[in-house]
């Protein structure tokens, strides 16, 4: 599912405009990338949640030539499913199965 099947899904069950509901879709995904990006974990309980993990800065290789390099602490954003996020996916499989 993309962004705009998303938007089509919510039109569809909430019974409102398309606009409507990518204003919605919208929101949800800046409130979430703004909290992220002041470092605040975003939960949805039972289907996954986000957070940010640090990385210090270490001496890496360069692949190609082999000469050590430098890389720059960084922050990275993971996803963790939640357990009945888990659940849904593993039920799905094995009933195609």
């Amino acid at each position: 599912m993309n962004k705009l099947e998303l938007i089509a899904a919510l039109k569809a069950d909430a019974k409102m405009t398309k606009a409507e509901a990518a204003e919605v879709v919208q929101i949800f995904f800046d409130e979430m990338a703004n909290a992220l990006a002041q470092g605040e974990r975003v939960e949805i309980r039972g289907l996954f949640s986000f957070f940010v993990k640090e990385y210090k800065s270490y001496t890496g290789r360069n692949p190609k030539t082999g000469a050590k390099v430098t890389i720059k602490p960084k922050k990275l954003p993971f996803f963790k499913a939640g357990k009945e996020l888990k659940e849904r996916v593993n039920n799905i499989n094995t009933q195609k199965t």
